[in-house]
């Protein structure tokens, strides 16, 4: 039950802080993530950050969207929409 409770951890998305709440499982992923490119946590939620408002001019709900960045990357698809 420990992976599903919800962690509160302060980011930087592209210079502006912020609060992201997240369950520790969806931490985990982005962890392994940054590993995986060779960044931090931070450098890969601002990427995401910067991606969706070049596209979609922003989303209401980035938390949502980090779940299911973490869900694609874990399957090992890619998301063209």
């Amino acid at each position: 039950m420990g992976l599903a409770q919800p962690l509160a951890r302060s980011v930087r998305l592209n210079g502006f802080a912020t609060c992201l709440r997240l369950e520790e499982i969806y931490w985990r992923v982005l962890e392994r993530i940054a590993q995986a490119n060779r960044c931090s946590v931070n450098t890969v939620l601002s990427y995401v950050d910067r991606e969706v408002h070049l596209r979609h001019g922003g989303v209401k709900n980035f938390s949502g969207l980090i779940r299911v960045v973490c869900v694609v990357y874990l399957l090992g698809t890619q998301v063209t929409r």
